[in-house]
């Protein structure tokens, strides 16, 4: 994971672009719950941490659909990677039952 990170370091830094991150976000969010929708223009990626009776929103992402397109490419590549490394991920392995419009396996379409 460390050279992950620094390989994306230096490919952000061979742009000649630097992020920076506030100390209150490197610690991250848990989200084990979340929802998408979407306009024309952009698609909106609501993360939840949900705990029954209540769940909160821990983060929304609001994206161009060209960039999630990419972004799911990148995600579809790096679980590529990590199940050659760690095996096959069971879906649905770590929840009990879906919450919100996470249902892993459903034909909602």
């Amino acid at each position: 994971m460390e050279n992950e990170n620094r390989n994306a370091e230096n490919k952000n830094n061979d742009q000649g672009l630097k992020i920076k991150i506030a100390d209150e976000q490197l610690k991250g969010s848990y989200s084990n719950a979340m929802q998408v929708s979407h306009t024309k223009n952009e698609f909106v990626l609501d993360f939840f941490t949900a705990f029954r009776p209540e769940g909160i929103l821990a983060s929304r992402i609001i994206m161009s659909p060209a960039h999630l397109k990419s972004t799911i490419n990148a995600l579809t590549q790096n679980i590529a990677n990590y199940e050659s490394k760690f095996g096959v991920i069971k879906e649905g392995e770590n929840n009990s039952e879906p919450i919100l419009g996470f249902h892993p396996g459903s034909q909602n379409k």
